[in-house]
């Protein structure tokens, strides 16, 4: 005779076998989820049963890998590492010190690296960057030459609205390259002013913002004075400045 179940054990039954199944998320290993990416539960209201889904705490993380590889990123995540940051002088063992120190206790703090070109700026960046998502943070990746120029393209639409709206908010705002001109010329006024609408924003709400540029601080406080003090206030020791010295590019 077939063994009857009533509907709670019906669903639990359901419940448990979903949560053995093993999904097929990639990106990321979860051995809580099974790389499903959610659990299933028993709901219960005045002897109803269902099985319903709740996220597993890993999506964060998932959400943050797929925002890096939509960013174009995703080709050196697994090569811009701190382990693979070159510390052959004193002065690259520092830089890697400050961003790992950065990593570990940031909290409302900006990190902001500038200077010669090829002397690892962004691979450091996006080491930091990457650790702070695996820790569950959200966030997004800026090149600041080519999304300035698509913003400037959307100015005066909603387009602009909700693309700037999202570098504002963003739990994490990796800028790359920032204030990046053709042959070192100063930034336009518009380069500025979408600067200091992201950056004061970020500012006020003390968003965690990760910054490489080619020049450094003392720089861009003299072309805006405004949104380099900013900066300045909430780097605070994590301002670096890598002095120009052909030397120090790898690229060579």
């Amino acid at each position: 005779m077939a063994q009857s179940y009533s509907p709670k054990d019906h669903e639990q039954r359901r419940v448990d076998q979903y949560n053995k199944t093993k999904g097929g998320l990639e990106g990321y290993d979860c051995p809580e989820c099974n790389n499903r990416g959610n659990f299933a539960r028993l709901y219960e209201d005045n002897g109803y049963y269902e099985m319903v889904m709740r996220p597993c705490r890993c999506m964060k993380i998932r959400k943050s890998l797929w925002a890096i590889e939509k960013s174009g990123l995703s080709s050196v995540m697994k090569k811009l590492t701190f382990d693979s940051f070159e510390t052959s002088t004193t002065w690259q063992e520092y830089i890697k010190n400050k961003a790992i120190a950065f990593v570990k206790d940031n909290t409302d703090k900006w990190f902001y690296i500038g200077g010669q070109v090829g002397s690892g700026k962004t691979h450091i960046c996006t080491a930091i960057t990457i650790s702070l998502f695996k820790q569950g943070k959200d966030g997004l990746y800026m090149l600041w030459k080519d999304k300035t120029a698509e913003l400037k393209g959307l100015m005066n639409t909603e387009g602009y609205d909700k693309q700037i709206s999202e570098l504002k908010k963003a739990e994490v705002l990796y800028i790359d390259d920032f204030l990046k001109t053709p042959n070192k010329k100063p930034p336009s006024s518009a380069d500025i002013n979408i600067a200091f609408e992201i950056l004061n924003y970020r500012y006020i709400n003390k968003l965690i913002t990760v910054i490489s540029s080619e020049w450094a601080l003392s720089d861009v406080i003299e072309f805006d004075e405004a949104t380099g003090s900013r900066i300045k206030e909430l780097t605070g020791e994590y301002l670096l400045t890598i002095s120009k010295n052909s030397k120090k590019n790898y690229r060579h």
